[in-house]
């Protein structure tokens, strides 16, 4: 591939869904973007290139979402999501005694399975939550991976990949070769597409941000700004939890880490936390 279009291909996904295309991704390029080529009808990827720089906006759109990467399971690091269950949700419950009202947002969910085992988690603590008003908000800036997420059906492979036993018999309906998602948990979770690099004006604050393995593909510069507006969207004692390899300490001065929960951040004007 030319380096011209490599290099309009860089600015273009930086500026349409904040990915950083490093030289080690180079190779993804011609894997993904071929399969967009044959969809779109173009004979080769520098033909949809071509056409890209003005930027129709279907052709816009697949080749935006072709290059994000999609990788989920279920209970994803389970030591998460054991800090979610043992330390978060029960000073939630404390903290929003009074309003009984608790909202979470998964930011780039994927095809769901996130959202769903968070789902699962709150749905095992029903009798604590009666009477509460949860939303559960799950975004990814792919329609493709929203309308998978929002079918709650996924294969063998998927399912065996990090979900307990005891969680699939209790939670899945099966359907031929495939598992679909209960539906008391399916309508726990409202999907739609977000683009993190878009305004956070319309969103009200959440309790607890999920933002795993995203701000990983982001420059320094779209990491700070998209934690800047992660804080403003968070509740002042809320958590915000990023992947177990990502940071905010280079990019911003809104977080600090919760002791002994790799991964899990409260606002500096919250109290110092420490995990149990």
């Amino acid at each position: 591939m030319q380096s011209s279009n490599l290099s309009f291909l860089a600015e273009f996904l930086k500026r349409r869904s904040g990915l950083h295309l490093t030289p080690d991704k180079y190779r993804l390029v011609d894997s993904r973007l071929t399969r967009v080529s044959r969809r779109f009808g173009f004979r080769n990827v520098e033909a949809l290139l071509a056409e890209l720089r003005h930027e129709p906006d279907g052709l816009s759109k697949a080749v935006s979402e072709a290059m994000t990467t999609n990788e989920t399971s279920f209970f994803r690091d389970s030591a998460t999501f054991d800090h979610f269950h043992r330390f978060v949700l029960p000073r939630l419950l404390i903290a929003r005694a009074r309003t009984r009202r608790l909202r979470i947002w998964c930011a780039a969910a994927a095809t769901g399975q996130e959202a769903y085992s968070l789902a699962m988690v709150l749905d095992g603590e029903r009798r604590l939550f009666e009477n509460w008003h949860i939303e559960l908000v799950a975004t990814d800036l792919s329609s493709e991976m929203i309308a998978r997420a929002e079918q709650g059906l996924y294969s063998q492979y998927e399912i065996q990949r990090g979900l307990p036993v005891e969680l699939l018999l209790g939670n899945f309906v099966q359907e031929g070769e495939y598992w679909r998602i209960a539906e008391r948990l399916r309508w726990m979770v409202s999907f739609r597409t977000f683009n993190l690099l878009e305004p956070f004006d319309a969103l009200e604050p959440f309790d607890v941000i999920f933002c795993r393995n995203v701000l990983l593909y982001f420059d320094h510069a779209t990491k700070a700004a998209t934690l800047d507006k992660l804080a403003r969207v968070l509740a002042p004692d809320g958590h915000l939890i990023l992947g177990r390899s990502e940071s905010t300490s280079a990019s911003s001065k809104a977080f600090v880490p919760v002791q002994a929960a790799r991964g899990c951040y409260a606002k500096v004007r919250a109290p110092a936390l420490v995990a149990v």
